[in-house]
């Protein structure tokens, strides 16, 4: 049987009970549709992930405090008050693959302009910490390493800070006050958009870490070193020479465990990524048993379908018809169902994925490769559900299927 003339009357069987066949495609429809829709907005949540982690910076690896234990019981990591400034001195100094390091010490307090106030977070942090982060100067100026040294109260805002209490206009020169200490507005920062944590980048106060310790956050010790590499190819060497030098600063036996954790800003990403790429791959799967029972449902329709063709079967059998086309003739039915269902799937797929993007406002990204394997995968359902119903049809006896009433 040709392949063309297969196809006319598949189309004219389909056609025949055309609200059934679009009844039975519809499991195939919404299963492609689900996937591809689901798939679209992982994607797209992993895509916003990476990219936030990119806002990092470039090379960038973060050093923190390891965990402490109160009355037996270990309060967790970052809680120790393990690393220093002179800490983070030390690694810009002593080892060659560092370009940079920024000491972090934050705090949260309320900030006044006028007769206005904010709440929010402020950074001390050294003079090189917009270097690391990659995080522009929108106007105005970073401070200096000789204002750092002389613990000025100088401060570089967000757009956050500005919109709040500066209703957007330029703030430079301007004057804030927190727990009364006057701090003087050099420079705004471009706008960064949310983090990783979901906490607003741009609400942020950045300030010589030598005034943030001596006369603000009343800590002792970094909460966090930032630290800047010269290239990723270098960062494992660079990681194993930061570990040592700092178990050396800390005086810790060779059976002694880190008082500090290293991370580097590709163990941040494949961390950040991980919970998104598993929902995802949930989603998927769950949306992926629409396809399944779009597959059951062909198989159950074909044979239907077998049973009231049974006189049809019989008489193209009885002019000269083999069992071979005969089973080609159902199958062709069962995979043209799927296929149709399945590019009804991708189109709805992709009109949903939009709508998501556009009414909800998620991140989306429509992935080419969702796409083949869903229509791949449907075309394949019709194959693998419509073969048994095929096969049933081309073993039917001649005479018993003529005798069908």
């Amino acid at each position: 049987m040709k392949v063309t003339s297969g196809i006319l009357i598949a189309v004219r069987a389909l056609r025949r009970n055309l609200m059934r066949s679009l009844l039975t495609a519809l499991g195939i429809i919404i299963g492609v549709s689900a996937v591809i829709t689901l798939v679209s907005i992982g994607e797209g949540a992993r895509s916003e992930v990476e990219e936030q982690v990119n806002r990092l910076g470039q090379n960038v690896v973060l050093v923190f405090p390891g965990s402490r234990s109160l009355g037996g019981v270990s309060i967790g990591g970052g809680s120790a008050n393990t690393l220093t400034v002179e800490d983070a001195i030390a690694l810009q100094e002593e080892i060659p693959e560092v370009v940079a390091a920024s000491p972090e010490v934050r705090s949260q307090r309320q900030v006044i302009y006028g007769n206005r106030n904010w709440f929010t977070r402020i950074y001390g942090q050294s003079e090189d910490y917009l270097r690391i982060r990659q995080w522009p100067i929108e106007y105005g100026r970073m401070f200096t390493a000789e204002e750092l040294h002389r613990a000025e109260q100088v401060a570089v805002i967000g757009e956050t800070i500005v919109e709040e209490l500066f209703e957007g206009t330029d703030p430079t020169g301007e004057i804030i006050r927190v727990r009364g200490l006057p701090l003087r507005v050099i420079g705004v920062l471009s706008r960064k958009g949310m983090s990783l944590m979901g906490s607003v980048q741009d609400d942020i106060i950045i300030v010589p870490y030598t005034t943030a310790f001596q006369k603000i956050s009343g800590r002792s010790h970094a909460m966090v070193i930032n630290v800047q590499v010269f290239s990723d190819s270098v960062m494992q060497m660079a990681r194993l020479k930061m570990t040592d030098l700092l178990r050396e600063r800390h005086r810790l036996d060779p059976d002694q465990e880190n008082d500090f954790t290293i991370q580097t800003q590709e163990e941040i990403a494949q961390a950040a990524t991980e919970t998104s790429r598993t929902m995802t791959f949930l989603l998927a799967s769950i949306a992926g048993v629409s396809l399944l029972v779009g597959g059951i449902g062909i198989m159950n329709i074909m044979l239907v379908s077998v049973t009231e063709r049974t006189r049809e079967i019989g008489i193209r059998m009885a002019v000269g018809g083999r069992g071979n086309d005969i089973l080609f003739q159902f199958l062709l039915e069962a995979v043209l169902l799927s296929i149709l269902g399945g590019l009804l799937g991708v189109l709805i797929g992709i009109l949903a994925t939009g709508g998501v993007a556009q009414y909800a406002g998620w991140p989306v990204r429509i992935s080419t490769e969702a796409i083949v394997i869903a229509f791949i995968v449907s075309a394949g359902t019709g194959i693998f559900f419509g073969f048994y119903p095929a096969m049933k049809a081309s073993r039917l006896d001649p005479i018993d299927a003529l005798r069908h009433e």
